[in-house]
């Protein structure tokens, strides 16, 4: 066996062994709230380490990922015209999907009128946020005060710009390089074990906001809760299909040239694996071999495009996040302006990009926007018990999305 398929044989195993682990320690707290009513409350303080220990990562994950991934591009200034159209692609099919999300959930409004009882989601109940204000957002006055505060935009911009300076340094700029590639491979490596421990912390969160629920609130609320991230998951898979199904074939037929049928029919493989494996860098490997050999993409747009989509390009988890942030707010009761909107909108774009390609690490980028958008992170605990079924869906569109990238963007060569 050549090495480098072991090597996504083991990544797809551990995948399932850990989503196997997620939905158990979800079964488990649902029977232990059955079982022991509100009682179930008092393991929420191992839900809380976890959440603790996912807003620990952030900082260093995203500047980390942002500026090795810039620096792996080498000279910015020698991209030429296939790494301009690439990044210009990547870029607005995310801001796209985003919006896309943001409209759903409007649209259907899962979170309004839901009963929170045992969810400390008491903020302001109205935002006024001005353009200026926005704007002026996007850029701190102290780079430090930022990263301390979470505060997400003016971090990863300061990360972009430094990784494009650092990469027009050449060999002198290669030692600060290895330090970055090597600290980004510390920091993925932290995020997957510690994505070992997201069962037992799912588990503290779901057992412990239900037993709240049911103490506040009497099982009514607990009911009550369920029914809305029903509703919230048919509108996040609704919102997936208008892009996945409309959108991005749509750019493929005008701008690739390409049938969409034919296309998904021979990057079939690689779809079906990222729903078994719910990680865009597992399944690059598959993605590569199947747009050359099957969908008959230039290989040195497919060795191009696809890496890089692998690493930045990530429509459904740009969708999704900005579908969670809108999603929380209505549960919280927070009346958003669209000037709220757009920021969710663009950090979860920025937050999308600088996700590592690992199986529920969009929980940590998760964390950014909510933090952005100045919403309470418990909300999250209405998501945790699905959110390793959506985490394969929106992976799936991810590496649709970067296939549907090399299939149009070969034309730039």
């Amino acid at each position: 066996m050549h090495p480098r398929c072991g090597a996504r044989d083991r990544r797809s195993r551990m995948s399932n062994r850990l989503l196997l682990a997620i939905v158990i320690g979800v079964v488990l707290a649902v029977v232990t709230v059955l079982v022991f009513g509100g009682a179930a409350a008092h393991v929420y303080v191992v839900g809380q380490l976890f959440l603790g220990a996912l807003q620990m990562l952030i900082v260093p994950l995203i500047m980390l990922s942002v500026m090795s991934g810039i620096t792996e591009l080498g000279d910015v200034r020698r991209l030429g015209k296939l790494g301009g159209w690439t990044v210009a692609y990547y870029g607005a099919t995310m801001l796209i999907a985003g919006s896309i999300g943001l409209a759903m959930v409007n649209l259907l409004a899962p979170g309004e009128g839901i009963e929170t009882a045992g969810l400390s989601l008491s903020t302001d109940a109205a935002r006024d946020t001005s353009w200026t204000e926005v704007l002026l957002g996007f850029v701190g006055s102290n780079i430090f005060e930022s990263m301390a505060n979470l505060e997400v935009v003016p971090v990863i911009l300061f990360s972009l710009f430094f990784g494009i300076v650092l990469s027009t340094l050449g060999e002198q700029g290669q030692p600060l390089v290895r330090v970055i590639d090597a600290g980004n491979e510390v920091m993925m490596r932290m995020v997957r074990w510690l994505m070992w421990t997201a069962p037992v912390g799912i588990f503290g969160l779901v057992a412990g906001r239900f037993g709240k629920a049911i103490a506040e609130g009497g099982r009514e609320a607990f009911v009550d809760q369920l029914v809305a991230v029903g509703h919230y998951v048919l509108a996040v898979v609704l919102a997936l299909g208008v892009h996945a199904i409309v959108v991005l074939p749509l750019i493929l037929w005008l701008i690739g040239g390409r049938n969409p049928l034919r296309f998904v029919r021979d990057m079939a493989a690689p779809l079906l694996t990222a729903l078994s494996t719910s990680s865009s860098s597992a399944t690059l490997p598959i993605t590569i071999d199947a747009a050359t050999q099957k969908a008959g993409i230039d290989d040195k747009a497919a060795r191009f495009v696809l890496p890089l989509g692998a690493t930045m390009n990530m429509d459904g988890s740009a969708l999704y996040e900005a579908m969670a942030a809108m999603f929380i707010a209505q549960a919280a009761g927070v009346d958003l302006s669209i000037a709220d909107q757009l920021v969710i909108v663009v950090v979860a774009t920025f937050a999308a990009m600088g996700a590592a390609g690992v199986p529920e690490a969009g929980l940590v980028t998760m964390v950014m926007v909510l933090k952005a958008a100045d919403l309470p992170l418990e909300g999250l605990e209405l998501l945790l018990p699905i959110d390793w079924l959506l985490d394969r869906l929106r992976t799936t569109v991810n590496v649709w999305g970067d296939s549907v990238g090399a299939g149009s963007l070969e034309r730039a060569l």
